[in-house]
C-alpha cells in the first residue's frame, strides 16, 4: 500500500519518502528499494503507455525508498505521515510510537489500515488530534476512492488539511465513522459471500454471475448509487422485495433494516413522495431522470453495451 501511495503523491508533485521501518542489513535493504521502485516504474510505465501519465520519469525521481537508519531524518521532515504496516495491533503500536519520537507535533498522522478503528488506533499516537485513518482502495494509484475515518479525538483542522491533500491528489473523499469495515468493504463483503453462495446453491456459475456484475449490477451502480437508488426505485419495492427473499430462502439476512421500517411508516418512500434516504423536495424530477438516462447511455456506450437490435 505504501508503493501504491508513493506513486498518488509523486504525480501530484510532492517529494515523497517510502520507509521501511524495519532494521534489515545494508544488502536486504537495497534489494528491496530496488523491487519497490522496479514496481513503482513498471505500474507508472503502463499508465504512460495508456497516455494518463506524462513523464514518468520526472514522477520517479520525486520518489525515495529510505531504510531504517535514515528514517529518523525523513520523519522530522515529513508533512504527512501515511502507516501501512502489518495489520496487527503490536506493529501497529511499534510503528506510531517509533515515528512519534522524529515527527514533528503538527504532522498529521494516517493508518492506512482496513481492519482497526480509528479511536483505537488514535489511543496509540501522541498527540491524537491529529490522526485519522484514510483507506484507500487497492490499487491506491489507480482507485480514486479514499475512506477517511476520523477519531473522536480528531481535530477537525486535521481532517480538513487531508482532505484537501487527498483531493488536489486527484482523490474522491469520503467520510465514514469508526466502524469496522469503513464503506466499500462492508458492501462489497455482503457482494462477494452472496456471490458464492450463488456459486454454491448451484444458482448459476461463475462465469454468469460475472457477466450479471459486469453489464447490468456494476454499471447501474456506477451511473447511480446505491441509496439513490434506493429512493429512485422506491423504499417499498426493498421493502417487500427484501422480505419476500428472507422468506422464501430462509435468511435473515435479507430482512430491511429499522430505517426502511421507518421511513416506510412515515410515508417517505422515495422520490415519489419527495422524501427517503436522501431530501427530493424541490428538485427537477424530469430534468434528474434525463441526466440519469444520460450517464447510464454515456457508460454503456463507453462500456460497448449500448448494442443494436440484430
Amino acid at each position: 500500500m505504501g508503493r501504491g501511495i508513493g506513486h498518488v503523491f509523486a504525480y501530484a508533485g510532492f517529494q515523497v519518502d517510502i520507509i521501511d521501518f524495519k532494521p534489515r542489513a545494508h544488502a536486504e535493504h537495497a534489494r528491496i528499494a530496488q523491487t519497490a521502485m522496479g514496481e513503482i516504474a513498471a505500474n507508472l510505465g503502463l499508465l504512460g503507455e495508456l497516455g494518463v501519465v506524462p513523464d514518468v520519469d520526472r514522477i520517479l525521481r520525486r520518489i525515495r525508498v529510505v531504510g531504517h537508519d535514515d528514517a529518523p531524518a525523513a520523519l522530522a521532515a515529513a508533512d504527512v505521515l501515511f502507516e501501512g504496516v502489518t495489520e496487527t495491533v503490536e506493529a501497529k503500536r511499534d510503528a506510531f510510537a517509533r515515528a512519534g519520537a522524529h515527527l514533528r507535533p503538527d504532522a498529521i498522522i494516517a493508518s492506512t489500515t482496513s481492519s482497526m478503528l480509528a479511536d483505537t488506533l488514535a489511543a496509540m499516537v501522541t498527540r491524537p488530534e491529529r490522526f485519522l485513518n484514510a483507506h484507500f482502495l487497492n490499487p491506491a494509484y489507480l482507485i480514486p476512492l479514499v475512506e477517511v475515518s476520523p477519531a473522536k479525538a480528531t481535530g477537525e483542522a486535521a481532517f480538513a488539511k487531508l482532505k484537501e491533500l487527498l483531493e488536489s491528489a486527484g482523490k474522491v473523499v469520503v467520510r465514514c465513522a469508526a466502524s469496522p469495515g469503513f464503506i466499500v468493504p462492508r458492501l462489497q463483503a455482503a457482494a462477494m459471500n452472496e456471490a458464492a453462495r450463488l456459486v454454491e446453491e448451484g444458482v448459476a456459475t461463475p462465469e454468469d454471475i460475472d457477466r450479471a456484475v459486469r453489464a447490468g449490477f456494476g454499471p447501474r451502480y456506477t451511473a447511480m448509487g446505491v441509496c439513490e437508488f434506493i429512493d429512485y426505485g422506491g423504499l417499498d419495492i426493498l421493502y417487500y422485495a427484501s422480505s419476500s427473499m428472507a422468506r422464501a430462502l430462509h435468511a435473515p439476512r435479507y430482512e430491511p433494516p429499522a430505517i426502511i421500517r421507518r421511513l416506510m411508516e412515515e410515508g417517505k418512500r422515495g422520490t415519489r413522495e419527495g422524501e427517503g434516504l436522501y431530501d427530493w423536495r424541490g428538485r427537477d424530477l424530469g430534468a434528474y431522470q434525463r441526466d440519469l438516462v444520460g450517464r447510464y447511455v454515456a457508460l454503456f456506450r463507453h462500456l460497448g453495451l449500448l448494442r443494436p437490435p440484430a
